[in-house]
């Protein structure tokens, strides 16, 4: 028979190990939590991924990264983040927010708490609006109810058949909560070409008149994008309460890529696949992209879009 002192030694043992393979710091090296109410982004560590990784773009970097951290370090908003990113393909908006994903949940779009929606995939039907609109609100909801800080992100909005969107009108306006669940501490981004060729138009015109792109501020564009996104019928936002009870937060607009650019992709892009840069190549990729307008070449047409497959054919070399 066991001595009674021995029982009680490994009862209190085994009741210490059960606490701490409990606790949950210990827990969560192991599966994926939600972050806690009061931890806060890196701000440091956020700045240098949008440097290293997002070219050709001052004003979403800014804008992006002063938004973020206010939200981030506010332990009480009044709403949630959301965040329009617009401009042409391949300048940007899916890898910045695949980065802000990433520094929100490290996980990234692996992240349980990270949510992608494709309007061609998720919502193809332009006669199931209404079901759509169910599922969404009901999705979100559970979502949220799992972990507040968690993040949505809407692709191709320019895709999206109007109405759908507005079903989340409910959990981006100033309530603190909405049937008990507080959507405060989320974050919604929406990703759209819609507003690209007002924004190329903008970006000709600084060229034209001698202005640096870098001169290019907020207030030039912002306005001009929620009007024309607003009015556009091949948008998701097309008359959408959403910018019309003017829930977005910002607009925020991806300038067209220069040459230039487009080569600080393939030299990024050549250092990922750990590969020496050679500038030859470099300046190869570039010449094979098409730029516009046809008679200055000044923008690549595709951003850095097809960096990767262009490059793909110079592997040998």
């Amino acid at each position: 028979a066991l001595e009674p002192l021995s029982v009680g030694l490994a009862i209190g043992v085994a009741s210490a190990l059960t606490g701490y393979l409990s606790h949950p710091r210990f827990y969560c090296n192991y599966v994926e939590c939600c972050p806690r109410a009061e931890q806060r982004l890196n701000a440091t560590a956020l700045k240098a991924q949008l440097d290293n990784r997002l070219f050709g773009q001052h004003l979403a970097k800014d804008v992006v990264l002063k938004a973020v951290l206010g939200f981030s370090n506010n332990p009480s908003p009044k709403k949630p983040l959301m965040l329009s990113l617009h401009g042409w393909a391949g300048t940007g908006k899916n890898f910045l927010s695949q980065i802000l994903a990433e520094q929100v949940h490290p996980a990234g779009l692996r992240s349980k708490f990270v949510h992608l929606f494709l309007a061609t995939l998720h919502f193809p039907h332009q006669d199931q609006v209404k079901l759509y609109k169910e599922q969404l609100q009901n999705w979100i909801r559970g979502n949220v109810s799992a972990c507040p800080s968690s993040v949505f992100i809407f692709d191709e909005m320019d895709k999206m058949h109007p109405g759908v969107i507005d079903a989340i009108k409910p959990f981006l306006d100033y309530y603190e909560e909405v049937d008990g669940v507080s959507y405060r501490k989320a974050i919604f981004i929406f990703l759209s070409n819609a507003g690209g060729d007002l924004i190329n138009k903008a970006a000709l015109d600084f060229w034209t008149s001698g202005k640096h792109r870098e001169d290019i501020q907020l207030k030039d564009l912002e306005t001009l994008l929620s009007v024309g996104v607003f009015n556009n019928k091949n948008s998701g936002l097309w008359h959408s309460s959403i910018i019309d009870r003017n829930l977005i937060d910002y607009f925020v607009p991806f300038l067209p890529l220069e040459q230039r650019h487009v080569k600080m992709c393939v030299r990024a892009e050549m250092k990922a696949r750990g590969y020496d840069v050679d500038e030859k190549i470099v300046q190869a990729v570039a010449d094979e992209m098409t730029y516009f307008p046809k008679e200055q070449k000044i923008y690549s047409d595709k951003g850095c879009k097809t960096v990767q497959a262009k490059l793909d054919i110079h592997e040998d070399l």
